[in-house]
């Protein structure tokens, strides 16, 4: 699974390096070296505009990490939503219709996963937390989806409140650095997949399954930081010290 990540680069950044033509400066985040779910995050996404259906903006959004069908009673089940497997995404209930007409891009420096330690003094186990991150230091754009919920509890459809988007990330089989941590990983797609990944018009199943493959390229590096990780409310960039 993917549990944590971190996610620094400025949404000026972030616009350029994803062609986006759409971003709200009010919806600006702080960077964040400790991700955890339920937080506000980044996404890229591609949407009809209203006053034409045919034409696509490419928005950079803010998000809430954890996916909540729009079917759902409450958005408590966010919490629990953060990742859908790509062996079954297209299929499920929760995901199938996202997977079809709501993909995004989630920005990250990389991602975090923890790997059982044995300590030889006292016997116990304890989990390492290791940061694993393009070798290269390039940005992660985890392939990702994203779905609406509409609070029935606010009356008006115009009402900022009435309406919760959420995302999740997908994940594969770890391979490279990190399948020595951890069995599973997140997805990330490479800039020539974008186009079609965010394409809403875009519905084939098999096409866009055949482009969540190895994750980065196969080229991930990681290594041990600080057990801070740990805990969400600690964040800052010596997280990420060896």
């Amino acid at each position: 699974m993917c549990g944590r990540y971190a996610s620094t680069r400025a949404p000026q950044d972030l616009t350029g390096l994803f062609a986006v033509t759409d971003w709200r400066p009010e919806e600006t985040l702080a960077p964040s070296w400790n991700v955890a779910p339920t937080d506000p995050v980044y996404a890229v996404l591609e949407r009809p505009a209203r006053e034409d259906g045919d034409e696509v903006r490419r928005e950079l959004r803010v998000l809430r990490w954890g996916l909540v069908p729009s079917w759902s009673k409450d958005p408590k089940s966010g919490a629990r939503m953060i990742n859908a497997r790509v062996e079954t995404v297209h299929e499920k209930p929760a995901y199938r219709r996202a997977f079809s007409r709501r993909r995004c891009l989630l920005p990250a420096d990389g991602f975090y996963e923890w790997d059982p330690v044995t300590d030889e003094k006292t016997g116990r186990t304890r989990k390492q937390p290791y940061f694993i991150h393009p070798g290269d230091d390039g940005i992660m754009a985890l392939a990702g989806l994203y779905e609406f919920w509409r609070d029935p509890e606010v009356t008006a459809d115009d009402d900022p409140d009435a309406w919760l988007t959420t995302c999740t990330i997908i994940t594969t089989e770890a391979t490279d650095a990190a399948g020595r941590v951890h069995p599973r990983m997140p997805l990330a797609l490479t800039p020539d997949h974008y186009d079609t990944w965010l394409d809403p018009h875009h519905q084939d199943t098999a096409d866009l399954r055949a482009l969540l493959t190895q994750p980065a390229g196969g080229h991930l590096d990681a290594r041990a930081v600080s057990m801070a990780v740990n805990n969400v409310r600690n964040n800052g960039p010596e997280l990420l010290d060896p």
